[in-house]
């Protein structure tokens, strides 16, 4: 909504109250998709099964034809797969280029870390660019309260789904009228945010239709990385049993 501050038409979010929804509707989008990306990469990983072979998990002789199987498929994953990922998610990130802030203010009102002010610190010491650049901008909101009058749907969603401490940041250089007063020097990290279209954006973010449109790919993305790496621990034990069981033989 627009309020008048001295003369000046100053634009003010309005946050969506049904965020939780939206969380569990986004959720659900994901099994679904989970469940479909799943299906796909066993197809994938059947379609190089040797005749004869058990299961993709089982343990197998080395240099066995299950063996065999194993390699290939992590070879999959590695030469094949996790190449298109990439290629995918660096397609995400360039169409973001089409859209542009709207000053909303949110991401500068309430930046939110799983790191405390002093671990910050720690870790801009040790180096951590991020870190660094993150304290250059944003200083620790005195309270939760105070952050909740901001984003109070966010921070109930975050009291109802995560029991780890977040702590709230805000950037002191925002005017009156919720406008960068340093926009031009501003650092690279509210140059790239957000970064993620599976972030919490309001309706008023300018990259809100930017998560809207590559959600469903970033999703997928998301899936598949997670059964890749389900994948290798689970055949990366059965190779390590079939080592183990091989040294008691010797």
């Amino acid at each position: 909504m627009l309020r008048n501050i001295n003369g000046i038409l100053c634009y003010y979010v309005v946050m969506n109250e049904n965020l939780t929804g939206k969380i569990n509707s986004l959720r659900q989008k994901y099994r679904e998709i989970f469940k479909t990306t799943a299906e796909e990469i066993q197809k994938r990983t059947d379609e190089l099964k040797p005749t004869g072979a058990g299961d993709i998990f089982d343990s197998y002789d080395a240099n066995s034809e299950g063996a065999k199987w194993q390699t290939a498929v992590l070879k999959m994953f590695e030469d094949d797969i996790s190449k298109d990922i990439i290629k995918k998610w660096a397609e995400i990130l360039a169409y973001r280029d089409n859209f542009k802030c709207k000053g909303c203010a949110v991401c500068c009102n309430l930046a939110c870390s799983e790191f405390s002010p002093e671990e910050l610190k720690q870790k801009a010491l040790s180096g951590d660019n991020f870190a660094n650049q993150f304290l250059g901008i944003f200083v620790p909101y005195n309270s939760k309260d105070e952050a909740s009058k901001i984003y109070p749907d966010y921070i109930k969603l975050l009291d109802d789904t995560i029991t780890d401490p977040v702590y709230f940041y805000h950037c002191p250089k925002l005017s009156e009228c919720k406008r960068c007063t340093d926009y031009e020097n501003r650092p690279q990290i509210c140059r790239n945010f957000p970064d993620n279209p599976l972030s919490v954006l309001p309706d008023s973010c300018g990259f809100y239709e930017w998560k809207r449109e590559v959600e469903p790919v970033a999703l997928m993305l998301h899936a598949m990385v997670e059964i890749m790496d389900y994948y290798k621990q689970k055949i990366e034990l059965a190779q390590k049993i079939d080592l183990q069981n091989y040294g008691k033989e010797l």
